[in-house]
């Protein structure tokens, strides 16, 4: 088998030459040792690609670096694809010629030539080739362009195998950028006109600084109108309609000559547990699209760019915000992401303020509860939780510099690629990539859960009960003074909160099995506006799931993970206590 290692700088189109290359036939884990991702595909039988982390360079310590390096170091490669920025060569042949020192054939891939030539650059490839001893592929990833040419070189195996002499070992960094200087002069010739680009048109308005942030603030603005008003919350309304008063009746009625408790488990527990979830699933789509668009236009390097000011003060750069900025997907892959700060305050740090990020498994509860007691202003109800997560984990970046992380700063450097038109194939490959685990835990850990509820609901240590003598009552009543001065003492309501620790979207699941199916009808009899919206900031800031508790002690111990979970419980209670105290001295 023919194994090929593919290499590259962050946002050169790795990830996108990785999927056309390998299709579905995909495989992904973690490295040994660590949780940085680790991911393997196959272009026939005989082909196996592996994707390296993205990387600038192989001579600093992050994970990613140290990985990539034993792997070319230690494992049986044949060959290295080695992908680069057609439009900023300077950069990226960097990391090129230290890959040259494994003595491994490589293909260097130019991609994006369409941008270079949009800059008024061209390319000598055969040239280029020569002088680096290497087989040169141009190719527009996202377009397919140039991608048969190099599935045929690695079938046929007819790339360059000539292993220069030269072992491009250069005393210093400065003698490496001076011979690819000279590589690229004589290989590259560049227009008389320097034109100006589209992408820095366009950077001269988005990364204005009086423009930046009320720019941003919109862009957000606009995607919760999208997720809420135009089209994820109509579409989630259709599906419950459809839930409540199609599927469950005609459930109800097939199974009723069945036993009570038979009926009651599938209907009450497993359908209204996991279905009062599912029903969210268009607005988590609707969400997850609009940040794919984003990603894939190259808005959201500008966004770590133009917060970097801001993070500077909690102690940390603008690259820190990127964990943070997946956090609002997954806290897991956020922590995991922190991995790649360089220094370790900076991944602890970081680590503790990732979950104040709203996850999505957070969503279906804001948008029940908005749509339930907010229905004019559900957009703008929900989107004042996000912002107030972000302002929470500023706060707390703030007390914790001041206090447990007391360090030099680090300095910022980030990739700003070139704006591009985003590609519905990968637009709608990597949206369902990201909302698939919301369909796959709903049809387990919320299923398990359903039926755990539904169980501890209806019986207790004597047999079958009424739900407020059940087991899941007992436990109720007993947590339910703490949360009596936030507003919402109701033993259900702390039920909720509690299975919440196992999965956030579980919080709706338990209500969906302790209630019944409508909630719309049943939830303002325990709740006020003013207690819904305490309920949700409590939502917002507490512990977080088993999962990312989970992570968080395989990346940082027990101690670390103690203190996470204690905090961010705390700060849920305080600044869910103010919200509702304040605003019964004001309403």
């Amino acid at each position: 088998m023919l194994i090929a290692g593919l290499v590259g700088n962050p946002n050169v189109g790795k990830t996108t030459l990785f999927n056309a290359l390998t299709g579905s036939n995909q495989y992904v884990g973690n490295w040994a040792g660590v949780t940085v991702e680790k991911k393997e595909g196959f272009l026939d039988n005989n082909i196996k690609i592996v994707d390296l982390p993205g990387i600038y360079a192989l001579d600093t310590f992050s994970n990613e670096e140290k990985i990539s390096k034993s792997f070319l170091e230690n494992d049986d490669l044949d060959v290295i694809i080695n992908i680069v920025d057609a439009s900023n060569l300077n950069r990226n042949l960097y990391l090129t010629t230290q890959l040259k020192q494994f003595k491994k054939p490589i293909i260097l891939v130019l991609n994006m030539i369409d941008a270079a030539e949009s800059k008024g650059l061209t390319i000598d490839y055969k040239l280029l080739s020569e002088e680096l001893k290497v087989t040169v592929i141009p190719i527009v990833a996202s377009k397919g362009i140039g991608i048969e040419e190099i599935k045929n070189l690695l079938v046929h195996g007819d790339f360059l195998r000539t292993i220069d002499d030269n072992d491009y070992h250069f005393p210093s960094e400065r003698s490496a950028y001076n011979f690819i200087d000279t590589i690229i002069s004589n290989s590259l010739v560049k227009a008389k006109d320097n034109k100006i680009t589209s992408t820095n048109k366009i950077d001269r308005v988005l990364l204005n600084p009086w423009l930046a942030y009320p720019l941003f603030i919109a862009i957000l603005f606009l995607i919760f109108q999208f997720t809420f008003t135009w089209v994820g919350q109509p579409l989630a309304d259709k599906l419950d309609e459809l839930l409540n008063n199609g599927l469950m009746p005609w459930l109800s009625n097939l199974l009723s000559s069945t036993s009570p408790w038979f009926s009651s488990l599938i209907v009450d527990g497993i359908v209204g547990g996991v279905g009062s979830i599912l029903v969210f699933f268009p607005i988590i789509i609707s969400l997850f699209l609009c940040i794919t668009i984003l990603e894939d236009s190259g808005y959201m390097a500008r966004v770590a760019f133009i917060m970097d000011k801001l993070m500077r003060k909690m102690g940390l750069s603008g690259k820190a915000f990127i964990p943070m900025i997946i956090g609002f997907g997954c806290s897991v892959p956020g922590i995991m992401a922190a991995r790649t700060l360089e220094s370790e305050k900076d991944r602890k740090l970081t680590a503790l303020l990732v979950p104040l990020m709203s996850c999505n498994a957070r969503l279906p509860v804001y948008a029940l509860f908005a749509s339930i007691f907010f229905p004019k202003n559900t957009g703008l109800v929900v989107g004042s939780l996000y912002l107030l997560g972000i302002l929470m984990a500023f706060i707390m970046g703030l007390i914790f510099k001041n206090t447990l992380f007391k360090k030099d700063e680090e300095p910022f450097i980030i990739e700003l690629p070139e704006y591009k038109v985003p590609i519905f194939s990968n637009v709608i490959k990597n949206t369902w990539d990201k909302g698939k685990g919301f369909i796959k835990k709903a049809g387990t850990l919320i299923f398990a859960i359903s039926v755990v509820i539904w169980f501890a609901s209806n019986f207790n240590f004597s047999g079958v009960t009424d739900i407020n003598n059940s087991i899941l009552a007992v436990i109720g009543k007993a947590i339910a003074p703490i949360f009596a001065p936030l507003g919402f003492g109701n033993w259900q309501s702390s039920v909720s909160i509690l299975t919440g620790i196992m999965a956030k979207e579980a919080v709706i699941g338990t209500m969906g099995v302790i209630f019944g199916s409508n909630l719309e009808q049943v939830l303002p009899q325990y709740f006020t506006v003013l207690s819904a919206y305490s309920f949700m900031v409590f939502v917002l800031l507490y512990t977080p799931c088993v999962a990312v508790v989970g992570a968080m002690k395989k990346e940082y111990g027990s101690k670390m993970t103690i203190f996470s979970v204690t905090y961010q419980f705390l700060l849920a209670w305080i600044v869910s206590f103010l919200f509702y105290n304040i605003g019964l001295l004001i309403f």
